[in-house]
């Protein structure tokens, strides 16, 4: 049910995202093009941006307005590739009315017009765009844009803070590794794009599709055989083996996933990215990505279901009777060993998630990532109240929160620290998070 949801929202939001068939990137390559071929000092009123006569194609109508009137002009600009290929945002060919440019002309307004912070801050569509939006006071605007920043990283976090939760909530205990469970999954919706662009798909959907069933399938199959031949045969004891085993089974996946990927890492171009005005304020614009919207809307997605998936379904029964009382369920017919690896294997699945998220959002992960990512993650669960799953998903977006706060307004440098002396402020104040109890008691397992 979870993996139809999500493929059914993807769907949807690609399909809105990619109706007009033009790439971003493209597009506002191709309007930063415009003003240095125009006299200086002219104004532009510019259409939409269309595919183009020819394949890796961008069609742009404008007026041009200086002091001898206003004219109407067309560019079609050529690019090396599209979708994930990686010369996508190389510039190729500029035909206008008057005709074609040529070579060399092309690769001078590529490399000493087009790569300049002055292109960008002269781009037509920009600044129509920043008259259009709703105005705002300047820290409003501010901390609007720092808002929307935050909602992919929410997104990831509350997935990953959810994997934590699940099984501690469970078995009450914290086991690590999920950050390498989230690059493991990241590297595999890597590993699928790619595949989809050497096998000539011309648009991102096919990949981004494929890639989040095979990381969601990877991270679940790759936690199920962990979970049972690692973790499994160690619930019934009750020292902090299974934290020694996780701790372990990280490092092993780290390593796994140097080895399968290399020492360099594997990036996608950005897709779906056209920057969408949400207000201003003078010459200040908040901005927001479709791509942004489309990883906030996944997160919410398969959080809102995980939190069905608990309330209204028979394993969210058994989930919360083993729970609150093992014994009990026990008796009832409940197998602990097969519910704890089904649920090893949905927390990793989510984790999984998590990483295609950040591959779809930032474009790729690194094998060494893992370690930070779960920690923060662990904080999040922490925060919102360990063993809580809506708690741990409001915890994601608590420590995303504050991860943008704190960039915006203090040294970037020092943000990691901050989120980790949270976790020991909690751990102190309140160890069982906002939302969960004020104490936290040990249960016997």
């Amino acid at each position: 049910m979870l993996c139809r949801a999500l493929l059914l929202l993807a769907a949807c939001v690609a399909l809105v995202s990619c109706g007009r068939g033009v790439d971003a990137e493209q597009a506002r390559i191709c309007r930063q093009a415009i003003p240095a071929l125009n006299p200086d000092g002219a104004s532009f009123r510019v259409a939409e941006p269309r595919p183009g006569p020819g394949r890796n194609e961008v069609l742009i109508y404008y007026e041009a307005t200086t002091e001898r009137g206003t004219r109407r002009r067309a560019i079609a600009c050529r690019f090396a590739g599209t979708g994930f290929a990686a010369g996508k945002a190389r510039l190729v060919g500029v035909v206008t009315e008057r005709g074609p440019l040529s070579d060399a002309s092309v690769y001078f307004l590529q490399r000493f017009y087009l790569e300049t912070p002055e292109a960008a801050a002269a781009d037509p569509g920009l600044k129509a765009a920043s008259a259009r939006a709703l105005q705002l006071s300047p820290t409003l605007a501010y901390a609007l844009q720092q808002a929307l920043a935050a909602l992919p990283m929410a997104a990831i976090y509350g997935l990953l803070a959810a994997s934590y939760a699940l099984i501690f909530g469970l078995v009450g205990r914290i086991m690590l590794g999920f950050g390498e469970f989230a690059i493991l999954g990241g590297m595999a919706a890597t590993l699928t794009i790619a595949l989809s662009v050497a096998g000539g798909a011309e648009t991102p959907l096919p990949g981004l599709l494929s890639g989040l069933v095979v990381a969601v399938t990877a991270g679940a199959l790759h936690g199920l055989a962990a979970g049972r031949l690692a973790v499994v045969p160690l619930l019934r004891l009750r020292g902090q083996q299974i934290v020694i085993v996780t701790v372990g089974l990280a490092i092993a996946l780290a390593e796994y996933l140097r080895l399968a990927q290399g020492e360099t890492g594997r990036w996608v171009p950005p897709v779906w990215n056209t920057t969408l005005a949400v207000a201003g304020s003078g010459d200040f614009l908040v901005t927001v990505t479709p791509m942004s919207l489309l990883v906030a809307a996944t997160g919410a997605t398969a959080a809102g279901l995980l939190v069905l998936l608990l309330a209204r379904t028979r394993f969210g029964r058994a989930w919360r009777a083993y729970a609150d009382d093992p014994v009990a369920a026990a008796l009832f017919g409940i197998d602990g060993r097969a519910l704890f690896a089904i649920t090893f294997a949905l927390a990793t699945g989510l984790a999984a998630l998590a990483g295609f998220l950040m591959v779809a959002q930032y474009g790729g992960v690194g094998f060494s990532g893992g370690l930070a990512l779960g920690l923060k993650a662990l904080v999040a669960a922490v925060v919102g109240g360990i063993g809580s799953v809506a708690g741990a998903l409001a915890g994601g977006l608590i420590i995303a929160s504050v991860e943008a706060a704190w960039s915006a307004a203090l040294p970037i440098e020092l943000r990691d620290i901050a989120v980790y002396s949270l976790l020991v402020l909690f751990l102190v104040l309140r160890p069982g998070g906002l939302f969960g109890e004020r104490h936290l008691v040990p249960r016997e397992i």
